[in-house]
């Protein structure tokens, strides 16, 4: 493994973590190891992003996710949307009203929005989501999700772990296989293409 790909640089609000140009694998071993070694000064830190030289957009959420999910760590929400890049999820709709929300949307929890809804937390089961608009969760969605309300089949949901118990855009009807699989540790996208609610793994520079 090539050594010095990932650095950590302190300022006033936060830490930004640099990546240099170099094979993803390592630099997925190298952060890891780095992680490992100073878990519990990091477990207090806040991440405000990655800035890379050379690495694709789907490559930084997985490390972010990574950060997030798999060692806890707290990644500034800004730190997290400046690389979703929600606008270039879908072609039909793309900017409009956005409701940001905070938090984890619990069961029995109603969430309509007449533009798109962007939730930073998780979709619990039994919890609904209506947009008019696009449906973006910055965590896992295991409720029911129903972008697109007003008939527009340009709506998008996208999560970072998509199991929704039902999930509609616009008048179509999709749901995620019933066996379990391993999630990628990279965002996922619900869209309709052939009349159909198609889900697949976002790979923006693919």
């Amino acid at each position: 493994m090539k050594e010095g790909l990932v650095s950590f640089k302190g300022i006033k609000e936060g830490i930004y973590i640099y990546i240099k140009d170099g094979d993803f694998q390592d630099i997925l071993d190298e952060l890891e190891e780095k992680l490992k070694d100073s878990l519990d000064f990091y477990k207090e830190a806040n991440f405000l992003g990655i800035k890379a030289e050379n690495l694709k957009q789907s490559q930084i959420i997985e490390l972010l996710y990574l950060m997030k999910y798999r060692y806890d760590l707290h990644i500034a929400n800004e730190g997290l949307l400046e690389h979703m890049e929600i606008s270039e999820y879908y072609t039909g709709i793309k900017e409009g009203m956005t409701k940001f929300i905070h938090s984890t949307i619990r069961s029995g929890q109603v969430i309509e929005y007449d533009g798109n809804i962007v939730i930073i937390g998780d979709v619990n089961p039994g919890a609904l989501i209506k947009a008019k608009g696009n449906i973006i969760i910055l965590g896992t969605i295991r409720g029911v999700a129903h972008a697109g309300i007003d008939g527009n089949k340009d709506a998008i949901v996208a999560a970072y772990d998509l199991r929704p118990t039902q999930l509609r855009i616009a008048n179509i009807i999709g749901r995620k296989p019933d066996e379990e699989t391993l999630t990628s540790g990279i965002p996922e996208v619900a869209k309709i293409k052939d009349g159909e609610v198609y889900i697949e793994p976002y790979l923006p520079n693919k």
